[in-house]
């Protein structure tokens, strides 16, 4: 009998749509030799929809249409069982829509991807898929990642953070901070937020007014680094646990003029964000995803392999499992590098715990296929599971047992 593997997406999340398209490329992937897969679509407001539509890429441009004729549900553990719970007019139906063995989050940002999803997961005692609460956290909160990576001998550019309250308190004393710490030019980014969303390049202090402004509109903490302008970006991904983890190969993105908005990779010309996608139901296994997001090996804004060194390559490669570790990461993440390429420095840049597409394109160059890397994580998420029904997180005695009315009453009064 197969296993029944959920796969969650969408969220509250300024990376929404992004995640639709990377969950539905991976649905489209999976094994079903080993899985029947339930694709599970969490809203902007958090709800959660079932149905046999869910899984149609076509049908996300009229979000109320889809929704009208899905199924919405919530997760529930029923002993030693997990279902899914029909939900109708705020009260629960006496049917289950389905049950499931294991559960395969695959969001993006803040809200998702920082350990929320997975410590609702996680309370339902059902396997999942991926990194854990305090990895994902650790990967979305870029300071403190920097701060874990610094301690065990990673580098990392020096930054500072700063928070909103600091903003409005006095902006122009923050701004001076900045300057005085790093010196023009710095990079600013919201603390918590991935795919190039408000983060900017500031040369000057107008510069770095609207910078801060735009920062401070996703996030209420910022981190401003000291920013490297002759530089090479090298992406790598790692799959694995915290017994065994391996590289895969490198990317390099060509240099643009300048950083890549949001805009720019998802929504500019149409193309970005659904390049290859043809309208197929996820689950049809005919690859109709091709080249998500731009990521394949096809694409003339993306050197893959990364036109780097043998030198730097097994540099990026080994600095990246060492990130992956000191992370205690889980599943597949990409790390993103940065070289200095007036001294041939190399620092991590960031992580990334569910990264766009998988990063399946750097696993098909590998030599590692989209669905036999699904298969690896499937098993990893499955091997953690394992591991830890053999761990104790709760006494069966009960310390309250012999707690009656008349102590209660002798207990001291709280002032």
């Amino acid at each position: 009998m197969k296993a029944k593997i959920a796969v969650f997406f969408g969220g509250k999340s300024v990376e929404h749509e992004v995640s639709i398209i990377t969950a539905l490329h991976a649905v489209e992937n999976i094994d079903r030799k080993k899985y029947d897969v339930i694709p599970i679509y969490v809203t902007k407001d958090n709800k959660m929809y079932a149905g046999e539509n869910i899984g149609d890429i076509t049908k996300y441009n009229d979000i109320k249409t889809l929704l009208s004729g899905s199924v919405q549900v919530i997760p529930a553990n029923l002993g030693d069982k997990v279902a899914l719970l029909r939900v109708e007019k705020k009260m629960f139906k006496d049917d289950v829509y389905a049950y499931i063995d294991i559960a395969f989050p695959i969001v993006h940002g803040t809200n998702a991807e920082d350990g929320t999803i997975e410590g609702f997961v996680k309370m339902l005692n059902i396997p999942f898929v991926g990194c854990d609460v305090i990895s994902s956290a650790l990967g979305m909160d870029k300071y403190a990642c920097k701060e874990i990576l610094r301690a065990n001998n990673i580098p990392v550019i020096d930054g500072k953070l700063y928070n909103v309250k600091q903003y409005k308190d006095d902006e122009a004393a923050l701004a001076k901070d900045i300057e005085k710490s790093l010196n023009f030019p710095v990079i600013v980014k919201p603390v918590n937020l991935g795919s190039s969303v408000g983060i900017s390049i500031a040369k000057d202090q107008k510069e770095l007014k609207e910078s801060l402004e735009e920062a401070f509109t996703y996030a209420s903490k910022i981190l401003v680094e000291k920013a490297i302008m002759n530089l090479k970006e090298v992406n790598c991904s790692v799959i694995g646990d915290y017994e065994e983890a391996k590289a895969s190969v490198c990317e390099s993105p060509i240099k643009m003029d300048k950083i890549l908005s949001y805009r720019d990779k998802y929504l500019g010309n149409g193309t970005k964000g659904t390049k290859g996608i043809k309208g197929s139901k996820a689950g049809s296994k005919n690859n109709s995803f091709g080249g998500t997001m731009g990521s394949d090996n096809s694409n003339p804004a993306l050197e893959l392999p990364a036109k780097i060194t043998e030198e730097q390559k097994k540099t990026i490669q080994k600095l990246a499992v060492e990130t992956f570790k000191a992370l205690g990461c889980n599943g597949v993440i990409r790390i993103d590098f940065i070289i200095d390429q007036d001294n041939g420095k190399i620092y991590v840049n960031e992580v990334n715990t569910i990264p766009g597409s998988l990063s399946f394109h750097l696993w098909r160059e590998s030599g590692l296929d989209y669905t036999e890397e699904l298969n690896e994580v499937i098993a990893l998420g499955l091997k953690r599971a394992r591991e830890e029904q053999k761990l104790t997180f709760s006494f069966e005695t009960n310390i309250l047992a012999n707690f009656n009315g008349a102590k209660a009453q002798k207990l001291p009064k709280k002032d």
